[in-house]
């Protein structure tokens, strides 16, 4: 006769650490087959800050703050937008006894220098913004990231609006009855491509996102990860 395969049944005298030892109560520490007997209980994390980062409502106002620092740095884009762009004259003359304003230089590019200056401008504005952001809050988040955009399509507006308003009067008419006939005075600071209101926030998502990507922290490795597989004993049991 052979004897058989299966492995004879464990003893009922069994010590603490027997693989065969069913588990206990889970809330028991201490007790034979709790988990917290052989193995590290995990203390419980903070809610309010934790590895994940701060807690939703300090994300909020996070963003908050950098949606109105944005504001604020818009108002210095649209001082430096029309202290640096460049002026588009214009000559007024009388024909018919009617005053008519018309281009000096019709082949001029200073139009196009004017969308030019403030494009530049605002991505200056974020790209800098973006990396004053990333530097005092590192792990980003999604309302941070909506707030460097938001932030910025407010600041290009605020900048917009405002240049118009330091520059040239928009009664062109008026100024060129004001300076007299013949005499070359500047257009309306405006621009002329919508589009670059979206320079400044484009930028700053681009570089902000590239930064974090590259620079940002990495999550941790799972516990198993790094302390190797569970040993087990010859039946397929965790041993302790």
């Amino acid at each position: 006769m052979t004897a058989p395969l299966t492995p004879p049944p464990p003893p009922r005298d069994q010590s603490p650490h027997d693989p065969w030892q069913p588990p206990g109560d889970p809330n028991t520490p201490g007790a034979p087959g709790n988990p917290g007997a052989g193995y590290p209980m995990h203390a419980p994390q903070d809610a309010s800050y934790g590895q994940d980062g701060p807690g939703m409502k300090t994300e909020l106002i996070e963003a908050v703050v950098v949606t109105v620092a944005s504001a604020v740095g818009g108002v210095l884009l649209g001082v430096l937008w029309w202290w640096l762009a460049p002026h588009v004259p214009l000559v007024g003359d009388v024909v018919d006894k009617s005053w008519v304003v018309y281009l000096k230089d019709s082949e001029g590019e200073q139009a196009v220098g004017v969308d030019g200056t403030f494009t530049l401008l605002a991505v200056a504005f974020g790209v800098v913004s973006a990396l004053v952001v990333f530097l005092l809050r590192r792990r980003g988040g999604v309302p941070l990231v909506a707030a460097l955009t938001l932030g910025g399509l407010v600041a290009s507006f605020l900048a917009w609006r405002l240049g118009m308003w330091f520059g040239p009067t928009k009664d062109v008419l008026a100024h060129a009855k004001a300076v007299g006939k013949g005499i070359t005075f500047s257009a309306p600071l405006k621009l002329g491509a919508k589009g670059a209101l979206l320079a400044w926030p484009v930028a700053a998502l681009v570089v902000h996102l590239g930064l974090t990507a590259l620079f940002g922290p990495r999550d941790p490795e799972p516990v198993y990860l790094q302390q190797g597989p569970v040993p087990k004993d010859g039946y397929g049991a965790p041993t302790a």
